[in-house]
């Protein structure tokens, strides 16, 4: 029986909103998506909807050929699911595309990373609590904390990742 495989794609793409966010975390990368093939052709995060706004932003399907990701620096990781897990991840996420107008950008639960104070929005995901919410919805993984806390570096520490490449976007693709 062939292995099921997620793919965890964690960026620094440079941009003003990152670099903001770099100086509060110190970390590496502070972009996490999600993604269901090694060729990194069906991506999906919470993120900008237009190049040049980065606060209109909700759910997205990613493309890696978009100047955005062009000179981005990266982390791709593998993570073996079952098949049960697969579904779940399919039907979840074909919830979130039948709806996407109805997503926001949770901007204002970034603060309350900052503050380890969870701010549950409704319809408003950041990157790294939407991802954590599909690995917890598919019964992928459980965190110690809520959603609303995670950030993708408490997702690169996931027990089971195994890592398949790092450096820049445009070599990975």
């Amino acid at each position: 029986m062939k292995q099921d495989y997620i793919y965890l794609l964690f960026t620094n793409t440079g941009t003003l909103l990152t670099k903001a966010i770099s100086l509060y975390t110190k970390a590496e990368y502070n972009h996490v998506s999600l993604a269901l093939d090694l060729e990194l052709n069906e991506i999906y995060s919470f993120g900008r909807k237009h190049l040049r706004n980065p606060f209109w932003g909700g759910f997205v399907k990613e493309n890696t050929e978009e100047e955005l990701f062009q000179k981005a620096d990266c982390s791709i990781y593998a993570y073996a699911i079952s098949s049960k897990q697969n579904k779940k991840l399919q039907e979840t996420l074909a919830f979130f595309k039948q709806r996407k107008d109805n997503y926001h950008y949770n901007v204002i639960g970034l603060f309350g990373v900052m503050f380890n104070k969870p701010i549950p929005r409704s319809n408003a995901y950041f990157c790294s609590q939407f991802v954590a919410y599909l690995l917890m919805e598919a019964g992928m993984v459980s965190f110690d904390k809520p959603p609303e806390l995670i950030t993708p570096q408490d997702i690169q520490q996931l027990p089971g990742l195994i890592s398949i490449y790092q450096g820049k976007l445009q070599g990975a693709v």
